[in-house]
């Protein structure tokens, strides 16, 4: 038996199957959709950051022209409130109290952009004219605005009754261990640094609409990255009903990078209008309520220390989190900062390792899951902490990661926080990364900086994350009567291309063109679960299911085809879309193979592939900058990348996801942070304060990938989504560091690195 391989399968630079669609403006989003005799809702939201209040009347806005509903917290009382379900265990063995978001507040408010009411009227501007009439009165009161001071005696508390806002204390690690570490060390290193809060800004900001079918069932359609979780937390936790009961609909996605993950208030509020109304119910945010309500991403104070050796060799690692959550426990916040903490000894060899982490509270917006959720923030505390550590010891900053990355020798290799590593060749990727930067000739460029006026410097960042949780996607395949393959799955599309994906990895198994095979995805009545795309599992989980899938079909197409032409299965190939005995001109197309089948079992394919440890991306980014010391801007003249994926799918999609996820990282490094006043007023709520990055603040980037298949991937792929953005934010820092250090003895910079804040660090500097 052979199978046809097709011109595009595993490893081919097939173009998106997709984009047609999006550049032809024939995508669908939420916002796209309208059905008929569909109102609109808008949400009142608190101007003040902490405070109780009290409404006075809603009777004005009941009356107003084209308002059909009024919903306060009162009238949802009934519905129960989000919540998160991952607090750890504390030192004492006990989980901490999570404070849960409510539909809509009652009485009290903990943050600018809170919900207070809802209002549903025959079109957006009527009902955002209703909500100003509603009279409510705030008596507002000093709240907790900053992450830094949250634990301050005189800080205020957000929640009085935890008598501190502290939210969770957690520890990892062996601190005996740790202290002996430091005890015996000849030289330590340490830093101490915020971790800039990010704003999430995807392109499609969120959008929802509320149905009742013609069973009674609620029908929420809205962007996500994964509806049967959704469909859960509705049903269970908000609606009180089982989930059979509400079905969840994702079209398009423009973009998710985790908080699309979450359930929000908007989708419960349209839920609810649209059962009281009986008429469709839609609401889209703008640009600004995501500022002030989506959630948010980072935001932590480190201070971290190294123990060395007279070597340089690290022999153990301190690090104290201190991690905002916000004011309320969004649905993963209070379990970022944990998986971040369980990568903390990254590509190197540390044998002792302490870390404390903190969670409070303050009256901001919640903070949750934001691409590589805790990952970005391992990494950057211990990539900036090593060139330290080289610069304490006189030592090159790739010589001293040299020193202490874990060999190949030393796999299988299980960290002080328990990770078990499966493979991994460090010193192969920095070593080549380093040949495509030139590494050595900077010294050339630095000179022609100079003459220049202008200062120069390179940084590197070599990283390792965890991704593809242990867990499964199952993937189901069935063959159409025209001949067309439907492969269903429970991740969510946001943009990384799976339509094409899925079906390169199905048609090889099925000897099919890859527009042959449709993928579906975003409908819990499609699919009975799932368990959507984030940790960058959908190809490691998802992939490998969609194999197993294709391969079950397959050995069915040729059983059945084998029966039909009166020949062995096993002398039945696959080719071009028919089954034909190997040898001969006898065959039979799918379309005739679909018709034959009996059952419609005997043309459906089941696959799914059961992990049971992550996967391990690693990689080496180094970033090249040029900066005018008279205004502080600093230019990125070179970025090169190589990264290990294990196994590459598709080049060109690969390629895709690190050059986004590069940028992301680069925002949060250059120019990308949130600002909170100490009244907790957001001072960053648009784009006009809060600054993206621009295509003119992104070199060339040169991207290649030095591959180790994973031992613990069926098929080697260690995932790719979140990597960009995890090596990117250090290896710009710390370019942007080393420059300043080579000219001005400036060891230390906070994020962003704005022309501004270098111009000030320079002056700072000079004026010494």
């Amino acid at each position: 038996m052979t199978v046809f391989t097709p011109k595009f399968g595993m490893g081919a630079p097939v173009k998106r199957l997709e984009d047609q669609s999006f550049i032809t403006g024939k995508g669908r989003y939420t916002d796209d959709i309208s059905p008929e005799g569909v109102l609109h809702g808008v949400v009142l939201r608190s101007p003040v950051a902490k405070g109780s209040f009290r409404i006075i009347s809603t009777e004005a806005a009941r009356a107003a022209p084209g308002v059909h509903l009024v919903l306060t917290g009162a009238d949802v009382a009934h519905l129960g409130p989000l919540k998160s379900g991952v607090m750890q265990k504390q030192p004492d063995g006990k989980r901490a109290p999570t404070r849960d978001i409510p539909i809509l507040c009652s009485g009290r408010v903990n943050h600018v952009g809170d919900a207070v009411a809802f209002v549903v009227a025959d079109s957006r501007a009527l009902a955002q004219d209703a909500a100003e009439m509603i009279e409510i009165d705030y008596d507002a009161e000093e709240a907790a605005g900053r992450t830094a001071t949250a634990l301050d005696p005189e800080t205020p508390l957000v929640w009085p009754e935890l008598g501190a806002n502290r939210a969770f204390l957690y520890e990892m690690g062996d601190r005996a261990a740790t202290d002996a570490a430091f005890a015996k060390a000849a030289r330590t290193a340490s830093v101490s640094f915020v971790n800039n809060r990010l704003v999430v800004n995807y392109m499609e900001a969120r959008a929802a609409i509320g149905e009742v079918d013609e069973t009674g069932r609620l029908v929420l359609t809205s962007g996500s990255q994964g509806v049967h979780s959704m469909q859960y937390i509705l049903a269970e936790q908000v609606f009180g009903v089982d989930k059979s009961r509400i079905r969840v609909i994702t079209p398009d996605v423009g973009g998710g990078f985790g908080p699309k993950s979450f359930v929000y208030r908007e989708y419960a509020l349209v839920l609810e209008a649209a059962r009281r109304l009986g008429k469709p119910v839609k609401w889209t945010g703008d640009r600004n309520e995501h500022f002030l309500t989506d959630a948010q991403g980072r935001d932590n104070v480190v201070d971290a220390e190294m123990a060395m050796d007279e070597n340089g060799r690290f022999l153990g690692l301190r690090v104290k989190f201190l991690a905002n959550l916000g004011a309320y426990c969004s649905q993963y916040g209070p379990i970022v900062p944990y998986i971040g903490a369980s990568m903390s000894t990254g590509v190197y060899d540390i044998q002792a390792l302490d870390v404390t982490i903190t969670g409070v509270y303050t009256n901001t917006a919640p903070v949750d899951a934001y691409r590589g959720a805790g990952r970005p923030e391992a990494a950057f505390l211990l990539e900036k902490l090593v060139d330290v550590c080289a610069r304490e010891l006189g030592l090159p900053r790739e010589e001293i990661r040299r020193r202490n990355f874990i060999r190949p020798e030393q796999f299988p290799y299980r960290t002080a926080t328990a990770r078990l590593y499966d493979v991994g060749e460090f010193d192969g990727h920095m070593r080549l990364a380093m040949e495509r930067a030139d590494w050595n000739g900077f010294d050339k460029r630095l000179e022609e900086s100079r003459a220049k006026g202008l200062i120069r410097g390179i940084g590197m960042a070599t990283y390792i994350e965890a991704c593809a949780f242990e867990g499964s996607e199952p993937a189901y395949v069935d063959l159409n009567q025209d001949g067309t393959v439907t492969l269903r799955i429970g991740t969510q599309s946001n943009g990384q291309g799976h339509a094409t994906a899925y079906a390169q990895i199905a048609a090889e198994k099925l000897g099919l063109d890859v527009d042959k095979v449709i993928v579906h995805q975003g409908d819990t009545d499609r699919l009975a679960s799932g368990g959507g795309t984030g940790g960058s599992r959908s190809i490691p989980l998802g992939g490998v299911s969609a194999s197993r899938a294709g391969e079950d079909l397959a050995v069915k197409l040729r059983k059945l085809a084998a029966d039909e032409l009166e020949a062995s299965a096993d002398d039945i190939e696959l080719v071009a879309g028919e089954a034909r005995i190997v040898g001969t001109d006898r065959s039979m197309g799918f379309p005739a193979l679909a018709k034959a089948a009996k059952k419609p079992e005997d043309i459906a394919g089941f696959g799914e592939f059961v992990q049971d440890e992550c996967t391990y991306p690693n990689g080496t980014h180094i970033c090249e900058v040029e900066i005018d010391p008279a205004t502080g801007h600093a230019e990125l003249t070179d970025y090169v990348v190589v990264d290990d994926f294990g196994v590459t799918v598709n080049p060109i999609l690969l390629a895709g996801q690190v050059h986004g996820g590069i940028v992301q990282g680069i925002g949060q490094a250059l120019t990308e942070d949130t600002v909170y006043g100490e009244d907790g007023q957001l001072l960053t709520a648009s784009f006009m304060d809060y600054a993206m990055p621009r295509a003119d603040d992104v070199p060339f980037i040169r991207f290649e990938t030095r591959n180790v298949p994973s031992t613990t991937n069926a098929m080697g792929i260690k995932g790719a989504g979140e990597a960009g953005t995890i090596g990117s934010t250090p290896a710009t820092l710390n370019a942007v560091t080393d420059a300043l250090w080579r000219a001005y003895g400036i060891g230390h910079i906070e994020m962003p690195t704005t022309p501004s804040r270098i111009w000030a660090a320079i002056r700072e500097a000079t004026a010494r």
